[in-house]
């Protein structure tokens, strides 16, 4: 015989079971039995069909994705439907196959998610170059991009977890199932995002965990969704990247500063969680204090030094220097460490007046040469054209009348 062997002189039958074989008039390539699984080994399994043959499923013959050892599907004594994918007699071996039937279960119900958006789980069973590979009944493949909602470069340890998946694409005639776990991760943050920020209020402080670094911010996990943590707001010092004050994974207290519910966006501060400098300086200042500070910012009037972190006092530019300064840029530079001195400290009024110019010695005024005396007013004489006369003042003591009288007289 080729491929059909006679049993008994019955009716035949699609599925054939160990209580129903005697039943069966024969056995064919294609039809559908059910047997147990009674040994493992590394590239095949043994299946007792109550049958006259061995039962055996090759490796391949037992799951739609790649397998190291046969046990990885299956165990002893599990009940199994497989179709009968060809009879050797002279081997007297009937030869299974678990994935086809697999397949032909898997189809109807795959379409059925697709359609629905039904969220469902599956185990990586393998990872492959691009992304993950599930079986769904047939392969399953989880483009890399379609993972986590974050990049992901290392997927190594993905193998044996359990992902809550979505069907995205569907293609029977090829062959072809592609699934997505950030799709249902999207969905999930979305919902929670929304309950999160509707119980957000302004200048509450929560506990948060850092997610990410970029150079313009820190964004903390508050709940399980993201908000700001403008580069500004994450210390009363300066800070050149948020990296010099934090860290992913630290947990930091923050404080609401705006919740936008329309755009989902959420801005946080952690220098607001924390007492402000001006409320730890009381007492650290006096008048008249000579402190040690770094320039901040250079102004049209003046500069702004820092003398303790977050607490900056103006050195306006008549204070610079005993000489006249035209610009603060002739005397000094940002991030330059100066002396100031202390000419009022106002903590209510978060004010502070330094001066730099008090804590350098005055330069020496050059002396004047002495003025010569002044002869008496009656003694100067007023030297006319001729060399020879010279009038007094007494002497130029006249009217006019007195000097052009006869001439004007003539005038008129």
């Amino acid at each position: 015989m080729s491929e059909e062997t006679n049993v008994q002189e019955t009716a035949p039958a699609e599925t054939i079971s160990q209580e129903a074989m005697d039943n069966f008039v024969s056995l064919k390539k294609g039809d559908t039995v059910k047997g147990s699984i009674v040994k493992i080994e590394d590239n095949q399994v043994f299946v007792s069909l109550g049958y006259k043959y061995d039962g055996v499923i090759p490796l391949r013959e037992l799951s739609s994705i790649q397998l190291e050892n046969a046990a990885d599907a299956v165990q002893v004594g599990q009940e199994v439907e497989l179709k009968v994918v060809s009879i050797d007699d002279e081997k007297e071996k009937l030869v299974l196959s678990k994935k086809i039937v697999d397949g032909e279960r898997a189809w109807d119900g795959l379409q059925s998610r697709f359609e629905s958006g039904e969220i469902f789980e599956v185990v990586v069973a393998d990872v492959v170059k691009g992304g993950l590979v599930a079986d769904v009944g047939v392969r399953g493949f989880i483009p890399a991009s379609m993972v986590e909602r974050h990049f992901v470069e290392d997927f190594s340890d993905y193998k044996g977890r359990t992902l809550r998946v979505k069907v995205k694409e569907i293609d029977r005639e090829n062959n072809k199932v592609i699934l997505s776990a950030k799709e249902v991760l999207d969905s999930e943050f979305e919902q929670n995002k929304q309950q999160v920020i509707g119980a957000l209020e302004v200048g509450q402080e929560l506990d948060g965990t850092v997610q990410r670094l970029t150079p313009f911010g820190a964004f903390v996990d508050i709940g399980g969704i993201d908000g700001l943590v403008h580069v500004s707001e994450l210390s009363w010092q300066h800070v050149a990247h948020p990296k010099d004050v934090v860290s992913e994974g630290q947990a930091v207290r923050v404080k609401v500063l705006k919740v936008d519910p329309s755009a989902g966006k959420i801005s946080l501060s952690i220098k607001a969680a924390q007492p402000g400098p001006w409320e730890t300086t009381g007492g650290q200042f006096n008048t008249g204090d000579i402190v040690t500070g770094t320039v901040r910012r250079i102004v049209n009037f003046g500069v702004f030094v820092e003398i303790a972190p977050g607490v900056e006092g103006l050195v306006h530019i008549s204070q610079l220097a005993h000489r006249h300064v035209t610009t603060p840029h002739e005397v000094v530079k940002e991030g330059q460490e100066v002396k100031a001195k202390v000419l009022d400290f106002n903590p209510a009024e978060k004010r502070v007046s330094l001066s730099i110019k008090e804590t350098e010695e005055a330069p020496e005024q050059p002396e004047r040469a002495p003025r010569a005396e002044r002869a008496p007013r009656s003694s100067q004489k007023v030297e006319l054209n001729n060399p020879n006369v010279s009038l007094s003042n007494e002497s130029m003591s006249f009217t006019l009348a007195e000097r052009f009288g006869d001439k004007l007289s003539k005038l008129k």
